[in-house]
């Protein structure tokens, strides 16, 4: 391991890593540059919507911390300053070689409102608009700075000075209240393709909110050119591992296939063509959860499932699946966000699952479960959450729209 040297950006970010950015953006840096990030942990939670979705340096004493729906960057924290140097200016602080001292940093940053003392962890709060220092207090010295509230901690009674244990960077517009737990990411403007909601309805069409575009089934590769622009990558089918559950369909079936996707990881999505009309059949959508084998492939999807209240649940896995009438559910949207239970309660009982694999001998996060509906399916992973969205039509050609 060699030193590391960063610039450290109030509000904006640290070295290349900026506030906002998501986080396929950030590994696809630390990819291009494996041989300084050589060692990076992904954390996550069990649950991936109550915790941050983490990247971690332990080399460099520093995480990233991405909001949890979103996956974008909204808090860089700096744990171990000793492990790397932190740029401002024309000057660094923090390395192995030069405390980072409250009296260092006081004269580096210059002058700031009086930071606050949390007297059960006893750790001072430097804070500057967008960055945050922490210095922890000796015990033997809590009394001492009790009785000098407003005062700012430059040195102890013994004439040391305290030394900083952790910097945070995130938006200059957030508060900070001594947590960062609650600490927003950066606004998200408008016009981008991240995050940009599509909203689809089952059998009919998706439809890009940010510039209007709009696809449905049917439709020709030179139309989504159009709509879409150049897709990221263009694969063949080689073969349809589903077309044995088409047993009850008259027309001739084979495992083999023509047909082609257009995949545009940029916005979570894939479009799979037919290999003979060369017309829109399905449409994939991605949620990008850690803890299934895609994910860092495709940008988060924010897709809107619109399913109306007359769609008659159609059980396409499990032939024998009972159809009860479904209760009254007011709010009928399944979104990237949804869990199985909820989805539930739109579209009815899910029968039988498939067991997706991806190969298990290079598949660490276990088996999901495909669950077939009329004209849509849905990747469940083992916690509920959903890891893609298949839309077709169920029983009807791929002929041109009208």
């Amino acid at each position: 391991m060699t030193g590391l040297t960063l610039d450290l950006r109030p509000g904006t970010g640290l070295g290349a890593f900026n506030l906002g950015m998501p986080v396929c953006e950030a590994l696809a840096f630390v990819d291009q540059h494996s041989s300084i990030f050589d060692v990076v942990h992904v954390k996550y939670n069990e649950e991936p919507l109550s915790l941050d979705l983490v990247l971690s340096f332990p080399e460099y004493g520093f995480h990233l911390r991405f909001e949890p729906r979103s996956q974008r960057l909204r808090l860089i924290e700096v744990y171990d300053v000793q492990l790397l140097h932190m740029r401002y200016a024309t000057s660094s602080i923090g390395g192995p070689h030069a405390p980072a001292t409250f009296v260092a940093v006081y004269a580096l940053f210059g002058p700031t409102f009086p930071g606050t003392f949390n007297l059960k962890r006893c750790i001072y709060h430097l804070n500057y608009p967008g960055l945050s220092f922490v210095f922890p207090i000796p015990p033997q010295h809590i009394d001492y700075w009790q009785d000098r509230k407003g005062e700012l901690p430059l040195e102890f009674p013994d004439g040391t000075t305290p030394v900083m244990s952790r910097a945070c960077i995130y938006d200059s517009t957030g508060e900070v209240c001594g947590s960062f737990k609650l600490v927003p990411a950066l606004q998200l403007l408008g016009g981008g393709l991240y995050m940009e909601e599509v909203h689809a309805k089952p059998a009919e069409d998706i439809h890009f909110n940010g510039n209007g575009q709009r696809l449905v089934f049917g439709a020709s590769p030179q139309d989504v050119w159009a709509q879409l622009g150049r897709p990221c990558c263009i694969q063949k089918k080689q073969i349809d591992p589903m077309v044995i559950h088409s047993a009850s369909d008259p027309r001739p079936q084979t495992a083999l296939c023509g047909d082609y996707f257009y995949n545009y990881f940029t916005r979570g999505l894939d479009i799979l063509f037919d290999g003979q009309t060369h017309r829109i059949k399905k449409f994939i959508l991605h949620t990008n959860f850690p803890g299934h084998t895609d994910f860092n492939c495709y940008m988060k999807c924010n897709f809107f499932i619109h399913c109306p209240p007359g769609h008659l649940i159609h059980i396409a896995l499990d032939k024998g699946a009972e159809k009860k009438p479904l209760e009254t559910v007011t709010n009928r949207c399944i979104s990237s966000v949804s869990k199985w239970s909820e989805v539930q309660a739109i579209l009815g009982d899910g029968g039988r699952a498939a067991i997706q694999t991806q190969g298990s001998d290079t598949n660490p996060f276990g088996p999901t479960f495909v669950y077939g509906y009329r004209d849509i399916a849905l990747e469940v992973m083992k916690n509920g959450h959903i890891a893609t969205v298949t839309l077709f039509q169920t029983g009807r050609s791929s002929g041109p729209a009208r």
